[in-house]
């Protein structure tokens, strides 16, 4: 609030940049401040300002308690993504963290209040580029709602195919990166392969391997390509085999056991005072999943289990994305039986584009296409939330319409800030080695967090 729009809090013990940094003059999300300008950071900061004040409340003294400060990134390879944690240690003992993120903000609310809104589903798709569909279809759901748009049974088992692969394909990120960081190479590969060939078949699919932007408001570009069934059959095989191998090889491993289990335990009632979701909450043994909670998309007709853990630590974040690629293979098989013929978008002209044909060969459909490209889908005014059960928990887009063709505000509820916000905190009393694994477990995307 005080760092995008300069709402100041009388009181408050520390306001400062969060996704700015510290030079940055002005407050980008305010309507006065220009789209066009940009501002270069030139100088770090030392943190001390949040660890000072953190270690006084914890009755530490730097010096009396002999402690040293190291830095856990941003330039690391195992901090997860362009990010910085700030730690005090005790030898190898965490006593105190804070962290730093921002490195990777772009300005993604800022960029929806100047482009139509299908010219921002290309931005979703870098939110979290691991699994960039699930982004696509979250915005696209919202816009849709504030519509009244009910998309093609065709198009809408499609949605959930490319959903549940894009899940399978973020917790593989997850669980081959935090298997590596504990030096299980093996796993990776294992884990890593099928992953390259899940896109593989979306590349064919999208024309796009890693940032895939498919989606539109209403549908999406085109109907799947001949021969995709066999396709994404023989993916969903070598995800099959390759999660049994890696389970094989780690489920009672006594040095896989031995660092993560008890590691960075999270109590239900605590994950959810932060704000958890998704697999994290899950873990931590709360039954929550908006699939179940507020089914969408037909979820609530399909046959799968809600995975749930019991501890909260890096064993059950990591074991709960096990057992759901394993869920989300049986739903992508169910859809694929289930799929309809049809259309994949819905036959309304004021929000999909005409065909090519009806384009190069009508004036009717030309003058559709240049008024849908230019001024874009025309929302009625209102504000809305929507959220979806993304791969790392609920990602939602609020949005306000002033009844034009452009958002007049977006805001993203992205889960990994949400996660990061308490990493800090859950790491005190861990040894370092076991900070990077919980680092692992919680799936940090900082693409969505820095947004």
């Amino acid at each position: 609030m005080f760092d995008q729009f300069g709402l100041r809090f009388s009181g408050h013990p520390n306001l400062k940049r969060v996704l700015n940094h510290e030079e940055f003059i002005g407050h980008p999300l305010r309507k006065d401040y220009a789209i066009t300008k940009g501002q270069y950071c030139t100088q770090t900061q030392d943190l001390m300002d949040e660890m000072a004040p953190l270690l006084t409340c914890k009755h530490l003294d730097m010096e009396r308690d002999n402690l040293m400060l190291l830095n856990l990134g941003p330039s690391h390879p195992a901090s997860h993504g362009t990010l910085r944690t700030l730690v005090a240690l005790d030898g190898e003992e965490i006593k105190a963290g804070v962290s730093e993120i921002g490195y990777l903000h772009r300005g993604f609310e800022k960029s929806c209040e100047n482009h139509t809104y299908n010219q921002i589903v290309p931005y979703t798709d870098r939110l979290n580029y691991c699994s960039a569909l699930m982004n696509n279809i979250g915005f696209c759901k919202a816009v849709e709602e504030m519509m009244g748009i009910k998309l093609p049974d065709r198009g809408i088992f499609i949605r959930v195919i490319l959903s549940e692969l894009s899940r399978i394909i973020d917790h593989l990120v997850c669980l081959a990166a935090g298997l590596l960081d504990m030096g299980a190479q093996t796993n990776y590969w294992y884990l890593f392969n099928p992953r390259g060939l899940a896109y593989d078949f979306l590349s064919r699919l999208t024309g796009a391997r890693l940032t895939n932007s498919f989606m539109r408001i209403g549908g999406m570009a085109h109907d799947l390509h001949a021969g995709w069934e066999a396709e994404l059959e023989s993916v969903l095989r070598s995800v099959e085999s390759g999660v049994d191998e890696s389970l094989r090889m780690s489920e009672h491993n006594r040095i896989f056991i031995d660092r993560t289990q008890n590691v960075s335990c999270v109590s239900g009632e605590r994950a959810v005072n932060m704000g958890w979701s998704g697999p994290n909450l899950r873990a931590c043994g709360v039954a929550y999943d908006l699939r179940f909670a507020a089914p969408y998309d037909y979820y609530d007709t399909f046959d799968f289990s809600m995975v749930v853990g019991s501890s909260g630590d890096t064993y059950d974040r990591l074991m709960v994305r096990f057992e759901e690629i394993k869920e989300s293979l049986s739903i992508i098989r169910q859809a694929i039986k289930r799929i309809p013929q049809g259309a994949v978008s819905v036959a309304d002209h004021a929000v999909t584009l005409p065909s090519k044909s009806a384009v190069y060969g009508t004036i009717e459909g030309a003058m559709n296409q240049f008024k849908l490209i230019f001024e874009g889908v025309k929302v009625p005014k209102g504000t809305h939330y929507g959220a979806t059960e993304a791969a790392n928990g609920e990602l939602g887009f609020t949005i306000i319409s002033d009844g034009s063709g452009t958002p007049y505000r977006v805001k993203v509820r992205a889960p990994s800030f949400i996660h990061m916000a308490s990493y800090p905190k859950i790491i005190e009393g861990s040894q370092i080695g076991d900070a990077i694994l919980t680092l692992g477990s919680l799936n940090i995307i900082a693409g969505e967090m820095d947004r």
